[in-house]
């Protein structure tokens, strides 16, 4: 009998030990779960955070100020200016009285309606410029307002005493394309003669900036004259030297290593 007793006895410490170790392990579980979801929900606020940033970088992209020095020092190095899109938003007879060297011309007045035009921009330097600052800034905040990442707006033109002010009309690749397209224009190839011999458009003159002279006596007067090579600088001295010598020229500022909608043969 008390040997039974006994053993009851004994089942029942055992029993009782079990459930509170069973119990005694219970906060320790809850406490692993609840680190893991902190985790898990730091984790997850943290990606939503770092999302967030780069959805907003758009958004926090600014208008950056350029001194006058600084414009005239790139459109002064031949490589440096094809890093660069300057943009003069002053009106047409402004453009045509005298812009920096490379600039091509979007009148603030219409600028707004052409920017779907330099979607291919959007993440270059672009560079705007006027009178005072202040209308190319407008265009400067339009920029930035569709998306463009890296917006100058440069010191004006009466602001700043520029080094190379031009008359050379100066249009994109598919801008002048269009120019060919009209045959309204005299198409002279800028290039070396090895690529212009390769392929050229159709009806265009050879003339390289140290032949102008030599051949300029040649070259037909009867309409105004669209000018091109690989980079924009050798055709840039060929307009440059018509306009010198009072003709109508306009550059291609991107060349045939720069624009691959021309159409050659």
């Amino acid at each position: 009998m008390n040997k039974k007793i006994n053993v009851a006895a004994l089942a029942l410490v055992l029993a009782m030990g079990l459930t509170a170790c069973g119990q005694g392990n219970a906060p320790a579980n809850n406490t692993a779960n609840t680190a893991n979801n902190t985790a898990t929900t730091n984790q997850a606020a943290n990606t939503a955070a770092e999302g967030d940033k780069a959805d907003g970088a758009t958004e926090t992209a600014e208008v950056k100020e350029m001194k006058g020095e600084e414009l005239d020092k790139i459109e002064e190095d031949a490589k440096e200016k094809d890093k660069y899109l300057v943009i003069d938003v002053r009106s047409e007879d402004e453009y045509n009285e005298g812009h920096v060297k490379h600039a091509i011309n979007m009148p603030i007045d219409e600028f707004e309606s052409h920017i779907s035009e330099l979607e291919d921009m959007k993440d270059s330097d672009i560079v705007t410029i006027c009178n005072s600052g202040k209308k190319s800034g407008e265009a400067a905040k339009m920029l930035v307002e569709k998306g463009f990442t890296k917006v100058h707006n440069a010191q004006g033109v009466k602001d700043f005493e520029y080094t190379t002010m031009s008359k050379v009309e100066n249009v994109r690749g598919a801008e002048f394309q269009k120019l060919v397209d009209s045959d309204k224009y005299t198409v002279i190839d800028a290039r070396d003669a090895k690529d212009f011999e390769k392929s050229t458009f159709e009806g265009a003159i050879n003339v390289t900036p140290d032949e102008f002279d030599a051949k300029y006596a040649e070259l037909p007067t009867d309409k105004p004259f669209a000018v091109f090579c690989n980079t924009g600088n050798r055709s840039y001295e060929i307009a440059e030297k018509l306009v010198e010598k009072n003709h109508e020229a306009i550059n291609a500022i991107e060349g045939t290593k720069e624009y691959d909608g021309f159409n050659l043969k």
